[in-house]
């Protein structure tokens, strides 16, 4: 990969002088990493997964009946995932160019052979939902003019059965593929969906499902039985998100009663007579069973820590991602006698295990903020501290297993997430109080975590580090603007630095999503943009702060990060920055390396802290 580093980021050749800590570090980023796997829904010995066995993250192949496993996709700059058809012939993966997300399906052959565009006369686009049938496609893409949804059944033609200049996407397929549900935000707000109801024959609707100003819906997925239109949605009606059944044929609708105290996002069992429950509180998931017709709720045995991707198979058997800040992840099989063991191994070493994490919340403007943290091993009293803030806004930072995280320990920081207003799991009132003052409320949060693990004697004041990536890379902009006297060095990753620059040149999903954020466009409350605009700040930044951005980047553009640089350069600001061939993030192993010795080598030195690390 070409990667191009501005001369004043020196990017250490070995960040631990021990070798033995280097090495470590290291593996924890080289060890071999895997997906839960998909499995064609009507041939489930066929499944298909991600990896980054390679070096980087790109698509294999697992046939079960006979155990082989291979690599199916080898690009340059990696491919971000894949899914398999009904009848497990075909793979399907998404084809955009250098990470940019602008592209089309291909498929292949799942016994070998050359990838072909999948779907003739779809045009190339940002990706806006897939569904396979049997015989039925259903796709959407988006572009500057807005979003397409189309259908093609058997080898008939590509139909357009949907477009608008706002948001939307492909929802879900019934399993008798007569009926196609899918999201839509004609009312103008993108955070807050609706859902409409299609006949794949024509594109009449069938019916409509919209809860109003401020809560949105989701449609999950049709129940997996022939002839049943019961389609399983999930809601906010009541302050958190919560599910229901709706069959928009009949017109009947049945909330869901679940007895948990956070959130809760559910899937189908096969036959349709119950759903498996993820429940989201405090950053830490738990699975359940919840059945149908006795509305019995039974839980399912998981470790403590954080489950992605659970999926029921045929047999009953539960397959599902797990990890904990200690522990590193594993693809994991809860079978139907209760036998709880891991799926599959990837090759080579698994990484060094790493610190748990501790909770504090914290009285804050709008409430408790949770906090989750983690001091280096062997320490005693303040020390540098890094506050890794999570991207989204629409996210949370969970007790799960990070290489980042554990580096920075092991480099002798403390760490602390914080799940701010605008943070996902803490409900819909704590994520949508950012709404028409973004930025500056989260920031309200981070500063009231910053000053209790100052006060707490974890964080040293004169060495706390503001870091973090996307939507967490522009709290670090912002933050060093709006708050200078609370952080010594920042660190952004892709970040939004020019918020009217950005709001030009991104994807139009996220346009949309700004408009609903902000409540307007930059020329409708163009002062609510300029507040939140790092660059509206930047004569206050007098921390040095390193910026990492991808040449092709949709989200976060480069030109709004030129802008910004180019505004500290003229006042003289101490800045630096890292250039990389490819778009939001990076899915090659080694530069998410370089990026994060950078990081780490820039703050030390920053800092007056050794570089490399006990040398």
């Amino acid at each position: 990969m070409d990667t191009r580093t501005d001369p004043t980021v020196d990017v250490p050749e070995a960040l631990f002088a021990d070798p033995e800590a280097e090495a470590r570090w290291r593996g924890r980023f080289t060890a071999a990493r895997i997906s839960v796997p998909d499995w064609a829904r009507d041939a489930p010995a066929r499944s298909v997964y991600s990896s980054n066995a390679s070096g980087t993250w790109e698509v294999y192949a697992w046939d079960r009946g006979s155990g082989e496993q291979w690599q199916v996709t080898d690009r340059p700059n990696g491919t971000r995932g894949a899914t398999v058809s009904t009848d497990g012939e075909w793979i399907w993966w998404f084809d955009d160019t250098d990470g940019d997300e602008f592209g089309t399906w291909v498929c292949e052959p799942f016994a070998g052979g050359d990838a072909a565009p999948a779907v003739p006369g779809a045009e190339r686009g940002y990706p806006a939902g897939l569904d396979l049938g049997t015989t039925t496609t259903a796709i959407g893409w988006s572009t500057d003019d807005g979003s397409v949804l189309a259908v093609r059944v058997g080898e008939t033609d590509l139909r357009t059965v949907y477009a608008h200049t706002e948001d939307a996407g492909i929802g879900a397929l019934s399993r008798d593929e007569s009926l196609l549900a899918i999201s839509h935000s004609e009312h103008g707000d993108s955070r807050h969906p609706a859902i409409r109801v299609l006949t794949v024959a024509d594109g009449s609707a069938v019916a409509d499902l919209y809860d109003g100003e401020g809560k949105g819906l989701d449609p999950v997925e049709f129940a997996p039985v022939a002839g049943d239109s019961r389609l399983l949605v999930a809601h906010e009606r009541r302050g958190r998100d919560e599910l229901l059944i709706w069959d928009p044929v009949t017109g009947t609708e049945t909330e869901l009663d679940i007895d948990l105290p956070g959130d809760v996002s559910a899937g189908f069992y096969p036959d349709a007579r119950a759903l498996i429950v993820a429940h989201t509180r405090a950053g830490r998931t738990s699975l359940h069973r919840f059945d149908l017709e006795t509305r019995e709720l039974t839980d399912l045995p998981t470790a403590q820590g954080s489950v992605g991707g659970a999926d029921v198979r045929p047999d009953g058997s539960i397959e599902y991602g797990w990890s904990s800040a200690e522990q590193p992840s594993s693809v994991r099989v809860l079978r139907p006698d209760g036998t709880d063991e891991v799926l599959l191994t990837p090759p080579g070493d698994r990484p060094a295990p790493s610190v748990r994490l501790d909770d504090a919340w914290v009285p804050g403007p709008g409430g408790d903020v949770h906090a989750l943290y983690a001091r280096p091993e062997g320490t005693e009293g303040p020390v540098p501290t890094l506050f890794m803030i999570h991207g989204g806004p629409q996210a949370a930072d969970e007790d799960r297993y990070s290489a980042v995280r554990a580096v920075w320990l092991d480099a002798g920081f403390a760490v602390v997430h914080v799940n701010y207003r605008g943070s996902s799991g803490y409900g819909t009132a704590w994520r949508d109080a950012i709404e028409g003052r973004p930025g500056t409320t989260e920031l309200e949060d981070l500063a009231v975590v910053q000053a209790w693990a100052v006060e707490s004697g974890l964080a040293d004041p004169r060495a706390c580090v503001l870091e973090g990536w996307s939507w967490g890379g522009y709290l670090t902009l912002l933050g060093l603007g709006v708050q200078p006297e609370r952080w010594a060095v920042g660190a952004a990753g892709v970040p939004v630095a020019d918020y009217l620059a950005a709001y030009e040149d991104e994807m139009e999903p996220l346009r949309a999503f700004d408009r609903s954020l902000f409540g307007g466009s930059p020329t409708e409350v163009p002062d609510r943009y300029r507040t939140a605009s790092p660059l509206t700040y930047v004569d206050a930044v007098v921390a040095p702060v390193l910026v990492l951005a991808g040449e092709n980047d949709p989200r976060c553009p480069i030109r709004q990060i030129d802008n910004y640089l180019a505004a500290l350069a003229e006042r003289g600001k101490p800045y630096a920055m890292v250039r990389y061939d490819a778009g939001h993030g990076s899915l090659v192993v080694a530069e998410t390396l370089r990026h994060t010795a950078a990081e780490i080598a820039f703050v030390r030195r920053a800092l007056d802290l050794s570089v490399p690390i006990g040398g």
